[in-house]
């Protein structure tokens, strides 16, 4: 059965629409997917108190009907659930292009476990028991990362400094100076643009711009960005190309 109830808030039922009248800002909305009923009842209550409005959902498959027919700005997942397990009902999250973040709860907590749970969509991973202020500082690192990745991805012009990159025309300029780039190297500087001033691991170039979920043994990407380092730094003042030693690549003013 699903819930999608008010929570209680210094001993009284509070909902949306409660909160707003109280003049109590409403931080987001989170679905909560836990059968374990103490377990629900303690993130809940927490999450009210930080003037979350939540739904719950008892089980996978309940979880699952709420998830892709309502929106919400995170999920809350308990991994071992009755009718559906977490697993399944991330995979079938994903498979649907459901890009809500979602924080997966698991008292399974091997490396093999959480490798499992963040290759089927999870976007972290907490191991019980936990504390609820771990879970509340994931919860609001994600979001705030959600909400940055979201205007970013919207935007059509993508800029670093002088440089830009237009997504509609597929131009790429620095300092009015424009620069001719491969279809490949587009999608590369792209990506970098989407993650400006972050480091960015081969992993994550490989799986983005390649679409490889392995190490393929070669040097393409090193080709790649020396390729478009020479494109957009040569004859510049301050480059914006800068190499992490072991770690990855960085894009960036400074």
């Amino acid at each position: 059965m699903v819930k999608a109830r008010g929570l209680a808030l210094r001993g009284k039922a509070v909902n949306a629409y409660t909160m707003q009248a109280w003049n109590i800002s409403v931080a987001g909305r989170i679905l909560l997917v836990e059968d374990d009923p103490q377990i629900a009842d303690y993130i809940a209550s927490g999450l009210a108190e930080e003037a979350f409005t939540v739904d719950r959902a008892e089980n996978g498959r309940d979880g699952l009907f709420l998830a892709t027919d309502s929106q919400f700005d995170l999920v809350v997942l308990d991994r071992m659930l009755p009718g559906m397990d977490g697993l399944a009902l991330l995979k079938a999250l994903r498979a649907a292009e459901v890009v809500t973040p979602v924080i997966l709860l698991s008292a399974l907590g091997s490396t093999d476990d959480r490798i499992a749970g963040l290759t089927a969509g999870a976007d972290d991973y907490l191991t019980k028991p936990f504390s609820f202020g771990e879970l509340l500082a994931r919860i609001h690192a994600l979001l705030r990362r959600s909400a940055g990745g979201v205007q970013k991805a919207q935007e059509t012009t993508l800029r670093c400094a002088d440089l830009e990159l237009d997504r509609l025309t597929r131009q790429v300029r620095r300092g009015g100076r424009k620069i001719a780039v491969q279809p490949r190297e587009f999608r590369l500087l792209e990506y970098l643009l989407l993650h400006t001033g972050e480091v960015v691991t081969r992993t994550m170039l490989l799986e983005a711009v390649w679409d490889y979920h392995f190490d393929p043994g070669t040097n393409v990407i090193d080709v790649h960005i020396s390729r478009l380092r020479r494109k957009i730094d040569d004859g510049e003042e301050k480059p914006l190309f800068h190499t992490v030693r072991g770690a990855g690549y960085r894009l960036a003013a400074d």
